[in-house]
């Protein structure tokens, strides 16, 4: 039986996105995801937390999202983990664990031009 690596991930924009390309020409896009979560600690107090993704959309989805997501465009993310290892200058292995995206809907409607505020859920009609 195979593996399964999968991510699914509705956030926020941490700041634009960074396109750059390989060397072959394929265009590379990096973003940070921050993802809320609200919940209830053992004293009965309300607590947020953010956790932040470091996502990767290659190609034709990199080109998209370098085009229409800016800092706080709210979207959904579809991919896998991935780890890369490098060493460092200092000779210290440095490790990051990223989103090798697979899919990306923008969420956020642009109105005027302008990315419009995400919504907030409770004004999601279910």
């Amino acid at each position: 039986m195979s593996g399964l690596n999968r991510v699914q991930l509705i956030g926020n924009l941490g700041a634009e996105p960074e396109m750059r390309f390989t060397p072959s020409g394929s265009a590379v896009a990096s973003f940070n995801v921050a993802v809320n979560r609200s919940f209830t600690n053992q004293a009965g107090v309300r607590q947020e937390e953010t956790e932040w993704f470091s996502v990767v959309a290659w190609n034709r989805q990199a080109e998209s999202c370098n085009q229409f997501l800016v800092k706080g465009s709210q979207v959904y993310v579809e991919g896998r983990l991935h780890t890369r290892t490098w060493d460092g200058q200092d000779g210290q292995k440095h490790y990051r664990t990223e989103v090798i995206a697979s899919q990306v809907i923008f969420l956020t409607k642009k109105v005027n031009g302008e990315p419009a505020a995400p919504p907030e859920l409770e004004d999601i009609p279910f």
